[in-house]
C-alpha cells in the first residue's frame, strides 16, 4: 500500500470533521469516519515527529561544523 502525503491525510481528515459538523454521515457510518479520522491524526502526527527529528539532525550536523 502507497504511503500517503500528509497534504492529502489533511484533505480527507478535513471532509470527514465537514460531513460530521453539517449531519452528512449516517449513524451508521459515524463509527467507521471517526475511526478513519484517528487514523489520519496519526498518520499526520507521526510524519510532524518524523520531519521534526530530519530537521533537528541537520540543525544539529550544521552546529558541528
Amino acid at each position: 500500500m502507497p504511503e500517503i502525503k500528509y497534504s492529502k491525510s489533511i484533505e480527507k481528515l478535513e471532509k470527514i470533521i465537514e460531513n460530521i459538523e453539517n449531519e452528512e454521515i449516517d449513524v451508521d457510518e459515524l463509527a467507521k469516519q471517526v475511526k478513519e479520522a484517528v487514523g489520519l491524526i496519526k498518520t499526520c502526527k507521526d510524519k510532524i515527529t518524523k520531519a521534526e527529528t530530519e530537521v533537528k539532525n541537520v540543525v544539529d550536523a550544521l552546529e558541528d561544523e
